[in-house]
């Protein structure tokens, strides 16, 4: 197991979940992602930690092939935008087009926290955490939020993140990871599977 991200006031540490439909690949993908951020200047020193690789059903369900999901933990002094414009490189460079939303992606790369920050501000984080479900496929912020609005939602992200920053602490919701995996139903934890 990993070592634990030391506090979520530690603002330099960033949490980045991947995604791939594309299964075979994603051994390959997260190797380029993490070479990726060492080349973009994303990483300071020392090696990201990654977590596991899981299998995981397609979200929503019937959006494509089941995905394999993982989380890096990573040592930066960029801000949340400068990450997020780092991502969109990455995803780039492994053919990542963006055609549908929650669609099939040969990678997918979210920032899912940054320390203990809160982006824009919390009025505007609870609006987006709160957005029902139908909502959140037609709507898209017009501006990053962080933490991701809905991670706390959704064991694939919640159960690769335990693996590398079980301690951290979500700066709104006050919980840590292993706290929000461990209230998500036991059939959905379950459906992340080990690969």
């Amino acid at each position: 197991m990993s070592q634990a991200l030391p506090t979520a006031q530690d603002g330099n540490y960033a949490l980045i979940a991947l995604g791939s439909n594309a299964a075979t690949a994603m051994v390959t993908a997260r190797e380029a992602v993490l070479k990726g951020m060492i080349r973009s200047g994303l990483a300071l020193g020392g090696i990201p930690v990654k977590s596991e690789l899981y299998a995981t059903p397609a979200f929503p369900a019937g959006a494509g092939p089941d995905f394999v999901n993982a989380v890096i933990r990573v040592q930066t002094d960029m801000d949340a935008d400068a990450i997020m414009a780092a991502l969109h490189v990455i995803e780039a460079e492994a053919g990542r087009t963006r055609s549908v939303r929650w669609g099939q992606r040969t990678l997918d790369l979210d920032l899912i926290g940054l320390g203990g920050q809160v982006l824009p501000d919390k009025k505007t984080h609870q609006f987006w955490r709160d957005l029902p479900p139908a909502q959140q496929i037609k709507s898209t912020p017009d501006q990053l939020i962080v933490p991701h609005p809905r991670m706390q939602d959704r064991s694939f992200v919640l159960v690769p993140l335990a693996d590398v920053a079980p301690d951290w602490v979500h700066p709104v919701l006050e919980l840590t990871v292993t706290q929000m995996r461990d209230a998500r139903p036991e059939v959905e934890r379950a459906s992340v599977k080990l690969i």
